[in-house]
Order: C-alpha cells, then structure tokens, then sequence
C-alpha cells in the first residue's frame, strides 16, 4: 500500500475529487454559494458590459478627443471646423476668382440699401443693419460649409426681433423727444436686439454641441414656405406708415396685423403727400427691375442692382430739393463712421428674451440648412448640418457683441450671389469689402435717403415670397395632409403673431406625422 490505511491526500481547495470520498467530507471546506455555482453551475448570469459599452456616447467624444490629440488627427478636425482649410488648397483661381469677386461685390452692393432697410424693421437705427451686413457675412465664410450661401439680413428675423424690442422698449407715447432722449431709446433698443442675438447664437451653439442638427427636419417644407408667405404681409403691412408718412406707434402681440391696418386707415388723411408720391415712384422702379432680373436671368451678365440705383437718385433728388426742410420727408440722416466697440449684451435681459431668442433660432437654422441643402443638392457637393449650426450660433453670437440684431441666409441674396457668378464662400469676403468701404468713407452720401424708399425695398424684397402661394393648386393635388399644414401655419402667423404661428404649424405638422404613422401601422396589421 503507498499509505497508512483510512488516510489519505488532503485535496485543494480547487480539487472537485473530495466530494468522491466520504472519509474526507469531514475535512472539506464550508460549502458556501459561490463555491457551489463554481462546481455545479448556476443560472448565467449576463455579464457585466464594460463602462465603454454602457456610454458610447461618451466614449466616443472621449476617443475622438484622444486621437485628435495626434497630428493628423489635430489636423482633420481644425478642417471640420475650419472648412476653407479644405477647399481653399483646391481653389480654382483663373476659373472662379472672377466668379466669386463680382458675385461678392454686387450682393455687398444691394446689403447697404437691404441692410438700412431690415434694420427698421427690428426698430433700430439703420446703420446697425450694415453692421449685421458685415460681420456674420464674415463669419460664415470662415465655418460655413454652403458655398453659394448668402448671409446677412433677413426680413422674417428682422420683424421677429422688431416685436421683442417694441414689447421691452416701448417708445414714449410722447411723441417728440429731444435729442438725448432719441439716443437713450435708441441705444436701449439696440441692446435688446443684439441681446437676442446672443441668445439665439447661445442656443444654436448648444445644439452644435449636443449634434441636433437632425432637429431641422421638424420645420418641414410647408411649415417654412407657409411662414414666410405669412411674414411677408406682415412686413407689408408694418411699412404702410412710412409709404404713407405716417408716425404711428408699432403695433404687437396677436391680431397686429389687423391693429395695424385699422391704426392707418384712421390716420389716412394725415398722410404725407410727398412721402406718397417718393414710395408710389420707388416701387414704380423697384417692382418693374426684379421682374426684368427673373426673365432675363440667363441673358443679364449681373442683376440690375434697383436698390442701388433708387436709393442715389433719391437721395439726389431729397438733397437738390430739400424735401426734408419743406415737406417734413424723413430721411436716415447721419450714418457714423467706423465699427462700435465690443460690447457683451446686458445678461439680465436674457431670462426676458428667451422666448423670442428660441423661435429665432429655429427659423436662422431651418431657413439656412434647407437654402445650403437646395444649392449643395445643385452643384453636387455636400454640407455638414451640425457645422450650419456652429457656423450660424458663431455668427450671431459674435456678432452681438458689435451690436448686430439676429441674422441668418436669404433667399434674395443668394439667388442674386448664384446668378452674378459666385462659387464659393469667397464671395462673402468681397461683399464685406463693398460695406466696410460704406461704414468707412462712403456713409455721409446716405444722409438724405428718404425712409420711405426703404420701404419700399422691404417690400421689394418680400416678392419671391408672396409668389409662393402660386404652389397652392400644385400642393393640394400632390398632398392634401401638406397643404392643410401650409394653410393652417400661415392662418397662424397672420392672424396671430410669428412666433405663435411658428409654433402652432410646427404642432400641426407633428400631429399629421403622428397620423399618418398610425394609420399606416393599423393598415399593414389588417393585411397580416
């Protein structure tokens, strides 16, 4: 025998033999639960996913930070975050320096007299609007990934934020104030403006951080069309005062609309006849010139610039007549020289703006994606949504801190950049060059421009939008359910105000999207 009888070998503890023999069940260690799952099994249990599986999201920023961290890595995001890095090493110079610099020159040509104008439209003086003409434009050509996007002024924005400043800086009832008292209104307003600037930057800003560029699809096709169609009776309607010569308070909240028309056929004998006759002959020009520039597009070399050409000879014809002396004619009177210095907008006021701020940047976005996307889809390239984002918040971020109002991409201007021969963001820098050379030498010769012809260009400009009730017949025999969103969107906006129609053809779409999802869920489950 190798041993002394009833002894034997002491197994390990990871030995599974001791249970085999009884004599050395007294000498095993306890039988404790762990100890059983390890020799006979239990139920499985699902393993515990590493802390990288639980939060890819956080993880994935995490590594995409850590391999920007090296040098090619480094590089490829200051591209995306930079885009002319990208496309300005293949510039085609003799092919499109031509394009880009005549494109550039005559947008920056039509912002000065647009800029003036939409800058009434948000109730602040009218060298602001060539402020906001210049640095967004800026801006974007450094972060924004549409090549043939126009930016600046934009009469739906302009409106929206003339209705924030009207409701937080009301003008006196008193209606003639001296000199100081106009300076301290005016610089109140002006901050309120640029203060919803910011905040509408701020936001746009958080949702690049947050990647929720996809948020644009919620503004769909109807609800964008239907509310610009909607803000262009209201920006007709708002510059009726000023056709007519008319000093009436700004009317705003829900039906101003109709306030409005009432507060100008009470004041209709007051009317100025000469302000009358300078409007009656500005849109006698303006009107008959956008028209010739839609059916001769493919013939003209570059656009008729009406704006430009109404706004000298007005102001000639003010200046030889002394229209504002002997006829009471308001004029935009002394633009000053230079860039104001940068200033961070009253915070306080932001809690007050917030309301205004977010619908604003909703429509900068959807507006602005859906025109890049338009173009890109045209010229066969591709743009970056949540780039938009970060390019437009940066845009009127920034630019609030130059007193600037909230700004975004215009159908006008871009159509006009397209058509003149631009090809890529290197337009924006000549349009800067045309307003700068205004804000710097060339701004006393806009002394004598009567306000009245910039309504008139506000009005003007609001032509492609009033047109696109034509859709209307071609709408209702493609998509009944999309043509009842236009409708009750612009219902909406006229009746109401813009940013409660917004909301109410926004919620419209949303339900008829819910609808149509269930009822063609209940289909396909009666068919199975």
């Amino acid at each position: 025998m190798s041993g002394i009888q009833g002894t034997r070998t002491y197994p390990g503890a990871g030995d599974t033999s001791d249970l085999k023999y009884p004599l050395g069940t007294r000498l095993r260690e306890a039988l404790t639960e762990a100890r059983f799952h390890q020799l006979f099994g239990g139920e499985e249990q699902e393993p515990e996913l590493p802390a990288e599986r639980r939060f890819p999201r956080l993880f994935g920023l995490w590594r995409l930070r850590t391999r920007a961290c090296s040098g090619t890595g480094a590089w490829r995001l200051l591209q995306a975050l930079l885009p002319p890095l990208h496309w300005l090493p293949h510039y085609r110079w003799r092919a499109w320096l031509l394009g880009d610099a005549v494109a550039g020159v005559t947008v920056g040509i039509v912002h000065v007299p647009q800029g003036m104008a939409f800058a009434l439209l948000a109730s602040v003086p009218p060298v602001f609007g060539l402020y906001t003409s210049f640095f967004p434009v800026l801006i974007y050509s450094l972060l924004g990934t549409g090549r043939h996007l126009s930016t600046g002024t934009f009469a739906i924005l302009s409106l929206m934020t003339g209705s924030a400043v009207e409701r937080l800086v009301p003008e006196p009832l008193v209606g003639n104030l001296s000199g100081t008292e106009k300076e301290q209104l005016d610089a109140q307003r002006v901050g309120v403006a640029a203060a919803v600037a910011f905040g509408s930057g701020a936001l746009m800003l958080g949702m690049f951080v947050l990647q929720l560029g996809v948020l644009s699809t919620f503004l769909s096709e109807p609800v964008v069309k239907a509310l610009t169609s909607g803000v262009a009776l209201h920006v007709l309607v708002s510059q009726l005062p000023s056709l007519l010569g008319l000093s009436l308070p700004r009317q705003i909240g829900c039906f101003s609309l109709f306030k409005t028309l009432a507060a100008v056929l009470t004041a209709l004998p007051r009317s100025s006849p000469a302000e009358l006759t300078i409007s009656a002959l500005s849109l006698a020009l303006l009107v008959p010139v956008k028209e010739l520039n839609v059916r001769f597009r493919d013939r003209l070399p570059t656009p008729i610039p009406g704006e430009v050409v109404m706004v000298l000879l007005a102001s000639v014809l003010c200046f030889t007549s002394s229209l504002d002396t002997r006829y009471h004619v308001q004029i935009v009177g002394l633009l000053p020289g230079g860039f104001p210095q940068p200033l961070l907008p009253n915070l306080a006021e932001l809690p007050r703006i917030l309301a205004d701020s977010l619908p604003i940047a909703l429509v900068t976005f959807a507006v602005s994606a859906s025109l890049a996307s338009i173009y890109a889809d045209k010229y066969s390239y591709t743009i970056d949504s949540n780039q938009e984002l970060l390019a437009h918040g940066a845009s009127n971020l920034i630019s609030s801190l130059f007193s600037c109002f909230p700004n975004s991409a215009t159908l006008a201007t871009t159509s006009l950049l397209v058509d003149a021969g631009g090809k890529t963001q290197l337009a924006g820098l000549f349009s800067c060059i045309v307003v700068l050379s205004v804000l710097l030498w060339l701004g006393p010769f806009f002394y004598y421009l009567p306000k009245a012809v910039l309504a008139c260009i506000n009005i003007s400009s609001m032509r492609q939008m009033f047109f696109q009730m034509q859709e209307l017949p071609q709408l209702w025999h493609i998509s009944r359910v999309d043509f009842a969103v236009w409708m009750v969107t612009w219902v909406a906006v006229v009746t109401l105000n813009v940013d409660l129609g917004l909301a109410v053809g926004v919620v419209f779409s949303m339900m008829t999207v819910v609808c149509r999802t269930q009822s063609s869920s209940r289909s396909q489950g009666s068919a199975s």
